[in-house]
């Protein structure tokens, strides 16, 4: 099909206040938006219109399935602000990196309210996907095709732990001159909207020496947020991390990420409840979990989870406790690591934490790698100085098919990770 390129003026159901220079600096434009005709490139989707946007959302407004919505650089819900994506939706950012990296941004007191169904997954990628209207999946990348766009950041004024005991802070992936990176607070019942049934792919482009967008950043967000049904495949930096805040999340799925799959900081004291992480051919750690950095304490709780190896990536470890963690890991399985791999107390701080209790570990199964013998190998103490007992009594070695713990995974067979990625769920 030919494509046909239009400008219109914006109707009033998108209202766009302003875009960036290359620098960043917010500067006010004529209201519009370029309508490109769709359709014909993904194998046979309907056709749509591809509609382009960048900067501050001015007004609360609703994006459909009918359309495709381009992010061209940052796009910003700011305060006050609601952005509604309906079920089927696809978000596509365009490539960039530096000032110039594409990204979705619900900043401090805006909301966001994505909910998608299972069939009908609100799909953020990147414009090189060829994925259009009506499907849930493209044809030409796969889960190497990382970096091609930035990620879907949520800014809340939920409680973080910060060094030096400020309030709030510029969250990771957003330069420190743009004000709309802020995050964190004393709000821990705070409310950035609902994300239901989303896939993030191919995203974290880099916007500074290594620096990357993460797939799904949450920077203090609430408990009062809605964070059920979401996977983040290909990215280049962590799947999902948490930045302090009180938000719990289920039914998570990150597949093929270039770094961390689970990433913790800053005191997080939400619950994170069925999740599955699936590493890829360079992947990091499963789980990374870090601790406070000032003197307020939180605890997470991390249980049902599934943690599926890759025996190609160069480290591939299970996890790693690090920084003063604080919190519990239950109901664990995991399966398909090597020999080598390992979940590790990684420093004094975090080894005495698990002496004192503040860092605890319950029900973990594990299909042991050909050449180890005893699952109790696989837990590491390598603090400097600190000693543990225990570490690793809380595991037991199943064969694979015969476990009892770990995530409902038939609860997230609706993913592109599962089909793509012949997950069985």
């Amino acid at each position: 099909m030919k494509k046909l390129l239009l400008t219109l003026l914006i109707a009033s159901s998108l209202i766009f206040t302003g875009c960036f220079q290359d620098d960043d600096t917010p500067i006010i434009i004529e209201e519009r938006t370029i309508i490109i005709e769709n359709g014909g490139g993904g194998g046979g989707g309907e056709t749509c219109q591809t509609i382009a946007v960048t900067g501050f959302i001015s007004a609360s407004t609703t994006w459909t399935a009918d359309n495709i919505y381009q992010l061209n650089q940052k796009v910003v819900v700011p305060s006050g602000v609601t952005l509604t994506i309906n079920p089927g939706t696809i978000i596509k950012g365009s490539s960039g990196t530096g000032s110039l990296a594409s990204a979705l941004i619900v900043a401090r007191g805006g909301k966001i309210n994505a909910q998608g169904t299972a069939n009908q997954p609100i799909i953020f990628t990147s414009t090189s996907d060829n994925i259009t209207c009506g499907q849930t999946q493209g044809t030409n990348l796969s889960e190497n095709d990382r970096g091609l766009w930035g990620g879907l950041i949520v800014l809340g004024n939920a409680p973080c732990s910060f060094s030096g005991d400020i309030v709030t802070a510029q969250i990771e992936g957003i330069p420190a001159d743009d004000t709309f990176g802020q995050y964190g607070g004393t709000d821990p019942l705070d409310d950035s909207g609902n994300l239901r049934y989303i896939s993030i792919r191919h995203g974290g482009s880099l916007i500074g020496e290594g620096n990357e967008i993460n797939g799904l950043t949450l920077g203090g967000v609430g408990s009062g947020t809605l964070i059920d049904n979401v996977e983040v495949v290909a990215n280049v930096d962590d799947g999902i991390e948490f930045f302090g805040g009180t938000v719990n999340a289920t039914n998570l799925l990150v597949w093929a990420c270039g770094d961390d799959g689970l990433d913790i900081d800053q005191a997080y004291s939400g619950t994170i409840d069925n999740a599955v992480v699936a590493l890829g051919d360079n992947s990091d750690h499963a789980l990374e979990i870090d601790g406070p950095e000032g003197s307020a304490n939180g605890a997470f709780i991390l249980r049902d989870l599934t943690l599926i190896g890759n025996l190609v990536t160069s480290n591939g470890e299970y996890a790693d406790y690090r920084s003063g963690a604080q919190g519990r890991t239950e109901n664990v399985y995991a399966y398909g690591f090597k020999a080598a791999a390992d979940v590790e107390l990684d420093n004094d701080g975090v080894a005495t934490n698990y002496n004192d209790g503040l860092l605890t570990f319950a029900a973990w199964e594990i299909v042991l790698p050909d050449t180890v013998t005893d699952v109790k190998t696989i837990f590491k103490n390598t603090a400097a100085t600190v000693t543990v007992t225990g570490f690793g009594d809380f595991a037991s070695a199943v064969t694979k098919g015969s476990q009892t713990k770990g995530a409902n995974t038939s609860l997230l067979a609706w993913t592109y990770a599962n089909t793509a990625g012949n997950l069985g769920f």
